[in-house]
């Protein structure tokens, strides 16, 4: 199959190639691991951190306003060993805490794919993606772009390669 031509094409391919991954790295997971945290407000910065083998997912925020909400924290190796994915969301949707900062970092592993929202899907509701130039992606970071974000996140999504061992 070819990739898809012309503006719709380059959207819908956009859409497809990530949403692959992320079904790849879903269904192939051997190992992983979801823990409950708290996202406290009050201006603080904060991480919560998890590792799975070789490979970790660290999230570090800073967020004003409301009370604390409960986020989760979810990490996974594919079968091959060749995916590590980290996924860091409100269960409940859309938070409402305003962000002033946000960085997730993967250790042991290069990001293929990443993708911020500002509202995660829930009860009927549509994950809403924050704009390419609220945020920015490395090799093993998604944050914030100062100036350009706007306050608003409730869910982040990591697939990322694991380095491959040559005989």
């Amino acid at each position: 199959m070819a990739a898809p031509s012309g503006r719709s094409g380059r959207r819908l391919w956009a859409v497809l190639v990530p949403a692959a991954l992320l079904c790849l790295a879903g269904r192939a997971a051997e190992d992983s691991s979801t823990a409950d945290f708290d996202v406290r407000p009050g201006g603080e910065v904060h991480s919560f951190s998890r590792s799975l083998g070789d490979y970790t997912c660290t999230f570090t925020y800073s967020a004003q306003g409301g009370t604390n909400e409960q986020w989760q924290m979810n990490i996974g190796v594919s079968e091959d060993n060749q995916l590590f994915s980290c996924s860091v969301w409100r269960p409940q949707g859309k938070s409402y805490l305003f962000f002033t900062q946000f960085k997730a970092e993967v250790k042991g592993a290069k990001i293929e794919y990443a993708m911020a929202y500002s509202q995660a899907a829930v009860g009927g509701q549509s994950d809403i993606p924050l704009k390419q130039e609220e945020f920015e992606i490395t090799e093993t970071t998604v944050s914030h772009r100062e100036g350009k974000f706007r306050f608003e996140l409730s869910k982040l999504m990591i697939v990322a390669k694991t380095p491959r061992d040559e005989l």
